[in-house]
């Protein structure tokens, strides 16, 4: 594993407790950041689709580490595999809230101490099914969607702060969200991917890595691809 400088430096994590998220946790600490775990299975159970969770957990991770340098936002959840006609309303209110309102509540929350410290990383993560709209997958889809724009658009806004946003567009990891897809959607996704494999955890946490990094400085509101040859543009 290549090591960055992240000595000296913190972050937050949301949903680090598993999957991509705690691979992202593993490669920043293995680099010398002190991190802090925003997830509802954390010591400090937070709640990212709940402002007031995130308050609390704002208020106690600056009285723990000072600062915060680094925001990813990984939490996410896939949601169900139906045709879009059938898609139950709550369903798709759920998704969006855990996916895309959770990661908006959290650099409402974070940005402005990056601001005034005149220097943050914000990594937001995304999907390919953010960009190219997966079949009976339409929350999750829309979400990601949702993900890349909130990205542009806060990265324009903060361009000149010296807070970085960016995402990256993963194509799909063999994680435990895929309990919650059915076999022909996983099946469907595989076939999507040239190199005929699903991502790594660890591919998508030294990327996640580099995009938090100061060697990361002239990139804000990109979209980063790591999709196997799947992604088109």
């Amino acid at each position: 594993m290549n090591q960055l400088d992240f000595k000296g430096r913190t972050a937050v994590v949301t949903g680090g407790m598993q999957g991509i998220g705690a691979a992202i946790v593993k490669r920043l600490e293995s680099s010398g950041a002190k991190v802090a775990v925003w997830d509802l299975d954390g010591p400090g159970k937070v709640d990212v689709s709940s402002n007031d969770s995130i308050q609390t957990a704002l208020k106690n991770t600056l009285n723990q580490l000072g600062k915060i340098d680094v925001l990813v936002n990984n939490a996410g959840v896939a949601g169900m595999n139906v045709p879009t006609v059938d898609y139950p309303i709550e369903e798709w209110e759920r998704v969006m809230r855990i996916n895309l309102t959770s990661q908006f509540l959290c650099c409402r929350a974070v940005a402005p101490h990056m601001v005034k410290a005149k220097y943050g990383r914000i990594v937001n993560i995304a999907s390919v099914a953010g960009k190219e709209g997966n079949p009976n997958a339409v929350a999750y889809s829309a979400s990601k969607a949702g993900v890349i724009s909130l990205t542009k658009s806060l990265g324009k806004e903060l361009a000149q702060s010296g807070v970085l946003v960016n995402c990256i567009t993963p194509a799909a990891a063999k994680t435990a969200i895929f309990d919650q897809m059915t076999k022909e959607h996983i099946a469907y996704m595989l076939a999507k991917i040239p190199m005929n494999r699903f991502v790594n955890v660890e591919e998508i946490a030294a990327l996640a890595g580099w995009l938090a990094s100061e060697d990361c400085s002239f990139s804000t509101g990109g979209v980063f691809d790591i999709s196997g040859g799947r992604a088109t543009y």
